[in-house]
């Protein structure tokens, strides 16, 4: 017996399955992750596999934005850049990682960012307006944090760019 999968069949198991498991499925592994302050997931995750990164945005029941799609080619939507400074206060050292992408005009930016002086830790999303410059600013609750943007500071994979955010 054959079992025929139709397209409509197939989006059905695959909010199925992003139910079940939030806003990752099963084949992927979170990079970063956080709740916003007014109650959404960003997850940045990767395929277990390295075949892909995804941002997803959403409730746990409802992803309202996902980027850029589940291919190998994913990777090069997607540019991560940073600056690191030790020293701590002494040296105002600072820990500035993002990665970000674009869609339909606009910038995404997720960011993750220290500042030794004041012991000031902060994660978000800025979203940039590209025609109009304008900055929303979604920030993250630092309690539901899982992961870290610094990891790709070594990987290959993603592309590397010089622009910082703050």
């Amino acid at each position: 017996m054959k079992l025929k999968i139709t397209a409509g069949t197939l989006l059905l198991l695959v909010i199925f399955v992003l139910t079940i498991f939030g806003q990752t499925l099963p084949n992927e592994k979170v990079i970063f992750s956080f709740d916003t302050q007014n109650g959404k997931t960003v997850t940045l995750s990767k395929d277990k596999k390295g075949r892909y990164l995804i941002y997803r945005f959403g409730t746990k029941n409802k992803t309202e934005f996902e980027f850029p799609g589940k291919s190998k080619s994913s990777w090069s939507a997607f540019t991560y850049s940073g600056w690191l400074r030790g020293g701590g206060v002494a040296n105002a050292g600072i820990d500035l990682n993002y990665v970000y992408f674009t869609s339909d005009n606009f910038r995404y930016v997720i960011y993750d960012t220290y500042f030794a002086e004041g012991d000031k830790k902060s994660i978000g999303v800025k979203v940039i307006n590209l025609r109009s410059k304008s900055i929303t600013n979604i920030p993250g609750n630092p309690a539901t944090r899982k992961g870290t943007l610094s990891g790709f500071r070594e990987d290959t994979c993603i592309t590397h760019g010089d622009e910082l955010f703050d």
